[in-house]
């Protein structure tokens, strides 16, 4: 399957947020590259960068991911995510990319931390705990970029 040179951007700007090849330690060529890593589980270090692109903490990205405190020491011991938490760090890194696209690299931290009428007062960091919530933080990228105030 080919992939668009706009799509192939977007997955380079994602992986990058995700610590890259020198964290994944595959070659990415699509999103579905990503599917089986995923289901065994990232390693923590990506947790680690999309926090360190962000400036924020891993402890404050996984609190916005709903992800324990206790719960993410252990991972750190074990120098891996589960399934379930991989999932939501690459919600975290996609909607971060997205952001970049939109809004420009040094916008992003700041944007996902500021309330958001648009998202009933939440910021945009606290609703990507969730599929809708994410997909809500993207129509509003998505908004911006077309001009739309939002």
């Amino acid at each position: 399957m080919a992939v668009s040179a706009r799509d192939q951007n977007s997955l380079s700007r994602l992986m990058d947020y995700l610590g890259g090849r020198a964290v994944i330690r595959k070659t990415i060529r699509s999103r579905l590259d990503l599917v089986p890593l995923v289901r065994a589980g990232l390693p923590y270090a990506a947790l680690e960068a999309v926090g360190s692109r962000l400036h924020v903490t891993p402890e404050t990205a996984a609190t916005a991911l709903l992800l324990p405190a206790r719960t993410l020491a252990r991972r750190k011991a074990d120098g891996k995510l589960d399934a379930y938490e991989s999932e939501r760090v690459v919600r975290l890194a996609d909607v971060a990319a997205r952001a970049a696209e939109v809004l420009g690299e040094d916008n992003i931290a700041r944007w996902l931390m500021e309330h958001n009428q648009a998202l009933g007062g939440a910021t945009p960091m606290e609703m990507l705990d969730t599929d809708l919530g994410c997909e809500a933080v993207k129509d509003i990228l998505g908004r911006i970029e077309h001009g739309v105030f939002s």
